[in-house]
Formats: C-alpha cells, sequence, structure tokens
C-alpha cells in the first residue's frame, strides 16, 4: 500500500502560534507559500506537499519533520 504525508495540524497550528505566527498570512510569509496553501493545508482540502513541508521545517525551527508531519497509509 502506498504511503503519504499528514499533517498534525492541532500541533502545528500550536507551535506557529507559539513562535509568534498571528496569522495564516504571516505564516505563510515566513513560510514562503501562498496564504491559500497554509490555509487548505490546515482545513485538510489539500495534501502537504515538499514547498509546505520544507517552508515549515524553515519557519518553525527547530521543530523537526516529526513533530508536524506523519506518515501514513493509504487505503
Amino acid at each position: 500500500m502506498p504511503h503519504t504525508i499528514q499533517l498534525r495540524d492541532e500541533e502545528f497550528t500550536r507551535v506557529s502560534r507559539l513562535a509568534g505566527y498571528r496569522s495564516d498570512y504571516a505564516l505563510a510569509r515566513a513560510m514562503d507559500v501562498n496564504r491559500s496553501t497554509v490555509t487548505r493545508v490546515l482545513s485538510g482540502d489539500l495534501q502537504p506537499g515538499p514547498a509546505f513541508i520544507g517552508g515549515a521545517l524553515v519557519a518553525l525551527y527547530p521543530l523537526r519533520f516529526e513533530d508536524m508531519f506523519t506518515v501514513v497509509t493509504v487505503s
């Protein structure tokens, strides 16, 4: 079965607010992605892609991949 990356959305939102990002726009700027990308990933309408994952790791350093994402099996 194939696998995909899933955002740990509650943890992601919590740590982004603790890091001082008060809006999806501010977080998106720090991640160098569109605000709509952040909004759509957080709402579950879009799976996190490479740009989102890379941007999150840079903007929310020193958090690690495992802190924000999980690998799940797609059925």
